[in-house]
């Protein structure tokens, strides 16, 4: 069983940086971070492997977004750079029990609380 906590979430205005950490528990291997707006299917934002070699990000963040990973912390990051108002949601953490990539939230097992991102215009 792994258990994933999310921190470094909270209030910024436009054009703001914050960066997200996930903890995890036990043994993590693809990582992911999800976002859920009021009224929205949570959706997938970026991925990244057990090694850090590969990520994936969906488009709106691109430029803008860099996950990254420490496994002897056993942490996963999100660093959100040039936050605009259409990024405020509440951002997941997910891990998988494969080291293959997915987009899809139904193939993540492990997910942590959540942590609130509001961005100001």
């Amino acid at each position: 069983q792994v258990q994933l906590v999310e921190s470094g979430g909270g209030l910024v205005q436009a054009g703001g940086s914050l960066r997200l950490s996930c903890a995890a528990s036990g043994r993590t291997y693809y990582m992911g971070w999800f976002r859920q707006a009021p009224g929205m299917e949570r959706e997938f934002v970026a991925g990244i492997s057990w090694t850090g070699g590969s990520t994936s990000y969906t488009d709106s963040v691109k430029g803008r977004f860099t996950i990254s990973r420490d496994n002897a912390k056993n942490t996963v990051y999100l660093q959100m750079n040039i936050l605009k108002s259409e990024d405020t949601a509440v951002y997941y953490c997910a891990a998988r029990s494969s080291p293959l990539g997915s987009r899809s939230r139904d193939e993540y097992r492990y997910w942590g609380q959540g942590t609130q991102v509001t961005v100001s215009s």
